[in-house]
């Protein structure tokens, strides 16, 4: 009799489970729907190029950066949603490059590849003048220097003098083996952010001891590039102290390691540079894009499914991969539910963020003022009706699968929320988190907030933050994929019966990126 019992318990636990995971199993006609207008008639890689060709770098408070806010308003309108510009904040001075010209002129003339670095000030006209080298960017190395650094340039040597191989292929897929096993990914913790914040501050000592001993640039590169890739990325926040007079290149290995091989050997190096850039003081005031199509059920229309990717990019290519990509399969996503009429019964929220690459800035500054302080963890009462916060910034890849940031409860939803997409090489769930991006504003303060993963392609190796983050590095079929799922995944959470679970909330603390001061 108790062994009957027992299997009778078992039975109705194994058949609970089986309902309720039966109740998320996705509608086939409405994502023959969805996957048709998706990938058969997709604008992703026109909104794409509005983002990218036609508004051009979109450095936080750039004009390029508000060109391309205000299409993106104007575009979800043309299409019936609503949408706006909503101010987060005082982010600083905006900044426009307007001319940037280096060459070699000794030993001989050379164009050299390099950009530089934004809210950099310019040169007042064409400057030429000698190349000295620094063993390191550091107050150490100025003080060992036994010459004069006025009117100079300075070339701050690199430890790696070799190129990194051409044999490693810059772009790739994951095997069913890698996304099988998954780990943590981009994860900033307090113990790297104070590495980072230590190594910082020593390169931003030795540039204004440079600067009061009369240099006149620096010249500096990252030998992970190669083949005229160049890095631009850099820490600024938008607080004017934080400026620095000081002009800085990021230049190509090639030229770099030319250049340091000659002065090594006791060659004269002299450069010409020009640089014409222009600080917009009155552009203080930053900007989140939000747009909206209404729920329509009585009850369930008062909550949320949003879903973003930010906006800004940094200044040497037009941030397609980093993350026009993101924006634009997000407003595809929203484009897709809106031309099929799918009657969402939860308002989605569609938002593309600034300050991203500034430390989460829009996407922090956003959440504090509409669902909760982190810091505090004193919550209001909007927090309660977000359902869930999709994200998308890992370049043009196409989703893999998504991460369940230690979310288990999920696993069974987006299982089979999945599965009609499995055909499409979207499979993998793992619970590992990733981080680094705006997913984790929302994650902070309780909110369901995910990522997606996504093929690598060549992001990491070629594209994130550098001058070959432009329109042509884009995959039009990753994306259209990317935006189907998403608008299958935001349609489902819409009409489903609940929210989506939550995790525990977490304990109040120093938001992660509050730490980050420099000096």
């Amino acid at each position: 009799m108790r062994k009957q019992v027992r299997l009778f318990l078992l039975l109705q636990v194994l058949s609970a489970v089986t309902v309720w995971a039966q109740s998320d199993a996705p509608d086939p006609a409405i994502i023959q729907k969805i996957r048709e207008e998706g990938l058969q008639h997709s604008q992703v890689m026109d909104i794409a190029h509005h983002l990218t060709d036609e508004s051009g770098p979109r450095l936080t408070n750039s004009p390029g950066f508000m060109k391309a806010a205000q299409w993106a308003v104007a575009e979800m309108k043309s299409w019936g949603m609503k949408s706006n510009l909503e101010a987060w904040g005082d982010f600083g001075p905006g900044w426009e490059l307007q001319r940037s010209y280096i060459a070699m002129k000794v030993p001989y003339y050379h164009p050299i590849i390099a950009h530089p670095f934004a809210w950099t000030k310019g040169t007042n006209g064409m400057v030429t003048a000698d190349v000295v080298f620094l063993q390191s960017l550091s107050e150490e190395a100025i003080s060992k220097y036994k010459g004069s650094f006025q009117g100079k340039v300075v070339l701050a040597g690199v430890t790696d003098t070799v190129l990194r191989s051409a044999f490693d292929a810059y772009a790739n897929r994951y095997t069913d083996k890698e996304l099988d096993s998954l780990k943590d990914s981009d994860m900033f913790t307090e113990e790297m952010l104070n590495g980072m914040i230590g190594y910082f501050n020593g390169i931003r000592a030795a540039m204004r001891h440079l600067q009061k001993l009369g240099c006149v640039a620096v010249l500096n590169a990252r030998t992970y590039n190669r083949d005229g890739t160049i890095d631009v990325a850099q820490w600024y926040t938008g607080k004017k102290d934080e400026l620095l007079d000081l002009l800085t290149f990021e230049v190509g290995t090639e030229d770099y390691l030319s250049m340091q091989r000659l002065l090594e050997r006791g060659k004269k190096v002299q450069i010409e540079l020009e640089v014409k850039s222009r600080m917009i003081p009155e552009n203080t005031k930053a900007y989140n894009v939000i747009g909206e199509i209404p729920g329509t059920d009585p009850t369930l229309k008062s909550e949320l499914v949003m879903l973003g990717g930010h906006l800004d990019s940094w200044h040497s290519g037009t941030g397609a991969t980093d993350n026009a990509a993101g924006c634009a399969v997000m407003m595809e996503a929203a484009r897709i539910l809106h031309a099929l009429n799918l009657q969402p019964k939860r308002t989605i929220r569609v938002a593309l963020w600034s300050g991203e690459e500034q430390g989460l800035l829009g996407s922090h500054a956003y959440v504090t003022k509409h669902f909760g302080d982190p810091v505090t963890m004193k919550l209001l009462p909007e927090q309660s009706k977000v359902s869930v916060y999709y994200n998308l910034d890992n370049g043009t890849g196409k989703i893999r699968g998504i991460y369940l940031q230690n979310n288990e409860a999920v696993r069974p939803i987006f299982q089979q929320w999945l599965q009609p997409f499995n055909d499409l090489g979207a499979t993998a769930i793992t619970s590992s988190n990733t981080g680094a991006t705006d997913h984790l504003s929302f994650d902070a303060v309780g909110i369901p907030g995910f990522q997606f993963v996504q093929d690598p392609m060549e992001y990491e190796t070629r594209t994130h933050h550098t001058n070959m983050d432009d329109y042509d590095h884009l995959s039009p079929d990753d994306l259209k994929q990317a935006s189907t799922i998403i608008a299958a995944f935001v349609y489902l959470s819409s009409v489903r019966a609940e929210k989506i679970p939550r995790k525990p909330l977490p304990d109040p603390g120093p938001w992660l990126f509050d730490s980050f001061k420099l000096k």
